[in-house]
């Protein structure tokens, strides 16, 4: 069997190619391994929708959105203190969304459905096949061979096909994290926004560090859908061996704190998965995105940006998908050197500006002690500036106190958040 187009993977960037080609008059197949599109899908839970209303506005009609996020919170989390940091949007913005990704791919794949897109589900590609020149013109399941004038993929961030081709090597620990999710249901939507101080259908992004990962790099996030919300933890891989505790009980860990439990009492385990994040973004990337037939997005390409308390990838996974598919469209052969105009249109979207931009932040972000320092100092001078006995502390000396206490360098971390204020 022929396609124009073979995708391998049906998640937010082989659909969203998937679905422009497609409407295009491609002859389209994707390719899934789960046993629906967003069966394997694994994230936090926001969607931000700022490039979405420029790659695919069809999602402002009729895309499942569970909550719109108005309220930010990051949250300094000790064994026995929390330090939390609020902001609000009073005006009903609606930039930024919270919604089962499962939901969202779903709709997506019904998008690329209707357009002519054919959707393949429980098949396993083993590999990319090549000609005898080395262009690759399909892929190869157990002992069937499906062919295809350009192949796109979108396999995640696990890249095995990209291995097997010989373009990149096996993932190191240092490139990615590991996430560990929940979600936990509540009797009622009211509950939930009673206990966590949202209005009607208002939605959370809540970042916590610190204690969910032991004070290693990573953290902890809850995000609010409709009637439960996602709690998790993610650490990176590199410091798997530090931990004292299994990483699949990081989240029920989390749960459990005192300052959460109360939050989630009574809530019901709805569902629980873990997955893997490439955290190094643009510091991961192939050689080259482009090659004879082939075009790789998403987060087999490093499309994620990932600055600490927020974490974009749904956006660039979309956005790639997109460009791929008018790199397809406007090339006049499926030559690497026609190709190339992918690239192209990645260096003038927001995709490769954005991402260098923030190179640095991977190399930041894997400092432990600034996660531990960070939280400790902050958690301890904001007790003894608030706690009054017979000596009522100034800012400075509650912050000289604290440093002494939990013997952060203050200088070491002033540097060090410098750092951050400029790369993050």
């Amino acid at each position: 069997m022929k396609f124009d187009v073979a995708i391998v993977g049906a998640g937010p960037a082989g659909l969203a190619a998937a679905y422009k080609l497609a409407s295009a008059g491609f002859k389209v197949v994707v390719l899934e391994r789960g046993r629906e599109p967003g069966a394997k899908e694994l994230y936090g839970g926001r969607i931000y929708a700022y490039w979405l209303d420029k790659y695919l506005p069809e999602f402002r009609k009729d895309a499942p959105v569970d909550r719109w996020v108005r309220k930010e919170r990051v949250t300094f989390l000790t064994d026995d203190k929390a330090l939390t940091l609020e902001f609000s949007i009073v005006e009903k913005e609606k930039t930024s969304f919270i919604v089962p990704l499962v939901s969202f791919v779903s709709w997506m794949a019904k998008l690329a459905q209707n357009a002519g897109a054919k959707i393949v589900t429980e098949i396993t590609v083993d590999r990319l096949v090549k000609d005898d020149k080395g262009r690759f013109i399909g892929v190869q399941s157990g002992s069937d061979t499906l062919h295809a004038d350009y192949v796109i993929d979108a396999e995640g961030v696990n890249r095995l096909l990209l291995e097997r081709a010989g373009i990149v090597r096996k993932l190191e620990p240092e490139v990615v994290a590991v996430g560990v999710k929940e979600v936990l249901k509540f009797e009622n939507k009211k509950t939930l926004e009673e206990r966590l101080g949202l209005g009607e259908d208002e939605g959370l992004a809540w970042a916590i560090a610190g204690y969910p990962t032991e004070y290693l790099p990573g953290g902890g996030f809850i995000y609010t859908y409709k009637d439960s919300l996602a709690l998790g933890v993610v650490v990176y891989l590199r410091n798997w061996s530090k931990l004292k505790t299994p990483v699949y009980d990081l989240a029920e860990r989390l749960r459990l704190h005192p300052y959460i439990a109360p939050l989630v009492k009574g809530a019901t385990l709805q569902e629980y998965g873990g997955h893997m994040t490439p955290v190094a973004g643009i510091n991961m990337p192939p050689p080259r995105l482009y090659y004879d037939g082939l075009l790789i997005v998403g987060d087999a390409a490093g499309f994620l940006l990932h600055t600490g308390v927020l974490i974009r990838g749904v956006d660039f996974a979309i956005a790639s998908g997109v460009l791929a598919a008018e790199a397809i469209r406007e090339a006049r052969s499926p030559s690497a050197e026609d190709l190339s105009i992918y690239e192209k249109k990645l260096r003038n979207s927001f995709i490769l500006p954005q991402l260098e931009k923030y190179r640095k932040a991977d190399r930041l972000l894997s400092d432990e002690t600034l996660f531990r320092d960070l939280t400790l100092l902050s958690t301890e001078t904001a007790h003894k500036y608030f706690n009054v006995d017979e000596n009522h502390r100034t800012l400075f000396e509650a912050l000289r106190d604290a440093s002494k206490k939990t013997k952060v360098n203050l200088v070491k971390l002033m540097i060090n958040m410098l750092r951050m204020a400029k790369s993050l």
